[in-house]
């Protein structure tokens, strides 16, 4: 073992001994974030929370700079409280993060956890409580940086793969650029598999209003879809489409959601496709594994509208049931998988089966987190 290796690990130990050694009266007399942090936490992540140099603490690994917006709005409270309670490894992170369950109660984590995100000045970032399970269809609110891969796969009518990649750059406080290229695969009467890119979209999203008081958040997005795809081959609509919509998502008690999303189709050439409005609505509830310290699920049911701005045009909709949930420790590699059933103007419009992948790069690489 390295002298630097030495010098962290014998800070762990003291912290953990500090800890376990003092009597129960203790805990009882840290009843405030402040008072906790600085008898606990300071020493390794500074007295101003932007952490101690490396050459003081012996880890070659940097802290976190609690300072920094970007970084310290991104999560949710609770995924903090885990990281407090069971240590670095238990989200994927550096075991250098000691565990404080046994030393802490809940309260006085969640206590720490509170003040530590204070040492964010700017109230312009919106907290990571407002970031809502993606649904296939409607669009958060929130901004992101995030890949994702979605396929559908027709269970009725003709053979068909879909697939739709999307990636999500965040670039401030409140805004986000996205570009996002679909894929066909399609198996007509003929017998025979085709396969094409579709049209690719170009979009911008900015966050309008957000407050973690009332659980909500509201964004501003419009998208460019452009006609880069085949439309005599089936692999686009062949006119340029711009879509102006406004996302608004909203916490309820005991971890319940409701995303809405609602907009217009504006082609540029009415007589190649028509004007349109579309809403949709994603209603779930969130679940967590070991008392909240585990694997994340959030069923939920997507609402689907499409009406054409033409004479005698009817609302077209659909349903879409699904199942999202975490798969690596730090919550970063998501999935989601449920069907997309007609409810409506059924003929043509097949069943499908779909399943995306999600991974938020900011949280970390592909193989990071497990």
């Amino acid at each position: 073992m390295t002298e630097p290796e030495k010098r962290a690990l014998a800070v762990r130990v003291a912290l953990l001994l500090l800890f376990g050694g003092w009597p129960a009266s203790w805990g009882q007399k840290l009843d405030r974030g402040e008072e906790i942090f600085r008898s606990a936490c300071a020493a390794c992540h500074g007295w101003d929370a932007r952490g101690q140099d490396r050459s003081q603490v012996g880890f070659e690994q940097p802290l976190p700079d609690f300072t920094d917006c970007n970084f310290a709005t991104r999560e949710a409270a609770a995924d903090w409280v885990t990281v407090v309670r069971r240590g670095g490894p238990a989200r994927g992170f550096s075991e250098i993060m000691p565990a404080f369950g046994e030393a802490l109660t809940r309260e006085q984590i969640e206590s720490v956890v509170n003040y530590l995100r204070g040492f964010c000045a700017e109230p312009s970032w919106p907290r990571g409580e407002l970031n809502l399970p993606r649904p296939f269809f409607t669009t958060k609110a929130f901004p992101e940086d995030e890949t994702v891969v979605t396929n559908a796969i027709h269970a009725t009518g003709s053979p068909a793969l879909l697939s739709h990649w999307v990636y999500e750059k965040r670039v401030s406080a409140r805004n986000q650029v996205e570009i996002s290229l679909p894929f066909r695969f399609l198996n007509p009467a003929t017998g025979r598999w085709r396969g094409g890119v579709g049209d690719l979209a170009l979009g911008y999203k900015r966050v309008i209003a957000h407050s973690l008081n009332t659980g909500s958040i509201l964004s501003a997005s419009v998208e460019a879809v452009l006609p880069t795809g085949d439309p005599a081959r089936g692999f686009g609509g062949g006119v340029t489409v711009f879509e102006p919509f406004l996302a608004w998502g909203q916490l309820f008690p005991s971890e319940g959601f409701l995303q809405v999303q609602a907009g217009f189709e504006l082609p540029t050439r009415t007589r190649d496709a028509p004007r349109a409005a579309f809403w949709r609505a994603a209603l779930g509830r969130g679940f967590f594994q070991q008392g909240g310290d585990g694997r994340y699920w959030a069923p939920m049911v997507e609402f689907l509208a499409d009406r054409e701005f033409e004479t005698g045009a009817r609302v077209v909709w659909d349903v879409v049931p699904q199942l999202h949930v975490t798969l690596s420790r730090r919550h970063h590699i998501r999935a989601n998988v449920g069907l997309r059933i007609p409810a409506n103007q059924t003929a043509g419009r097949p069943v499908q089966v779909l399943f995306y992948l999600l991974w938020d790069r900011f949280d970390g690489g592909l193989t990071e987190g497990w």
